[in-house]
């Protein structure tokens, strides 16, 4: 049986996604020897260059921090060697792992994945399963191997995903979830009974990284594949229409079911919501922003600006 002290453990991951999983190897007391994360990065309106949220963690906490521009470098792979990890842990790190690395750690490089894998591969899997409207989705650890996300699973719990939930509310619960997920993993590693289960590719789907035209709305799809694109695409990249050739930001949405009339069309504008005709179906708006302004209430978007009914938004 291992004791968690004797782990040497290397983590690697940049965002906020990652912060609970690096808090949680904190407590379970592996040897922390180095974190590794993305370099600083130009940030804000006066592009100073920022360290990521695991950077400042790590540093916190006194641990030697890692930051090299790629990992496939021979001299970061030597680096990495002479800290003799045991373990590897990834969490949204931001780079792929060359076999080079992946062979390193004595015992293995365990992944924490944000889906029910094998569906969801790839980058933004939490996205993905709100704009699909799955009902449910979690997080599964692996072991890391030379593909995408397609190494053998090891612990998998998962969670229901609520009807209005936004990408955001959904990643921060995934994290947490996450966080547990390998803590069971570590336990079931130094007790000596972590089982790995091959991942069937024939239920495997991706999750390209979302791209800001991913937001943009057709107004002929039904209301409900409109508001998983609406809450799926919250708060990144957003999810926008047109209005009188201007760039309309829209948020906070529900759907109401029956025909409505041409789709795109405004119905209805008041404080409960600006009510918009879809493919099949109504969408009920309750937040929506202008470029170069805030997000603001449906009531008090509407105190500036008015919105008549039969006006159309359009895709450009």
């Amino acid at each position: 049986m291992l004791k968690p002290e004797s782990l040497r453990t290397i983590f690697m991951g940049t965002p906020e996604f990652a912060l609970q999983a690096l808090e949680g190897l904190l407590g379970f007391g592996v040897n922390l020897v180095g974190v590794y994360t993305q370099p600083d990065r130009p940030k804000g309106r006066g592009k100073k260059l920022a360290a990521s949220p695991i950077k400042q963690l790590a540093l916190e906490h006194g641990i030697p921090v890692f930051q090299p521009q790629k990992l496939r470098d021979p001299l970061a792979v030597t680096e990495l060697q002479e800290l003799q990890p045991d373990l590897i842990i990834v969490v949204a790190y931001g780079q792929i792992l060359p076999k080079a690395v992946l062979d390193i750690p004595r015992y293995h490089c365990i992944n924490v994945h944000a889906s029910l894998l094998p569906k969801y591969r790839g980058a933004a899997p939490i996205n993905q399963a709100i704009v699909d409207g799955e009902a449910t989705t979690g997080v599964t650890t692996m072991l890391m191997d030379v593909g995408l996300d397609t190494g053998d699973m090891l612990v998998k719990l998962r969670l229901n995903i609520g009807e209005t939930e936004t990408a955001g509310q959904l990643h921060d619960r995934l994290a947490r979830l996450g966080r547990e997920a390998l803590e069971e993993t570590l336990r079931q590693l130094c007790a000596g009974n972590l089982v790995a289960e091959k991942q069937n590719d024939e239920l495997s789907c991706y999750a390209p990284m979302m791209k800001k035209e991913d937001g943009l709305i057709d107004w002929q799809r039904s209301a409900t594949d409109i508001h998983n694109q609406v809450r799926g695409l919250d708060p990144w990249p957003g999810a926008y229409t047109y209005l009188d050739g201007e760039v309309l930001k829209i948020s906070t949405t529900t759907v109401a079911a029956g025909f409505f009339g041409q789709s795109g069309t405004i119905l209805s504008a008041d404080k409960t919501g600006v009510r918009v005709a879809c493919g099949d179906g109504a969408l009920i708006i309750g937040e929506l922003q202008l470029p170069g302004k805030k997000r603001l209430a449906a009531m008090n978007f509407l105190s500036g600006k008015t919105l008549f009914s039969g006006t159309r938004l359009e895709q450009s």
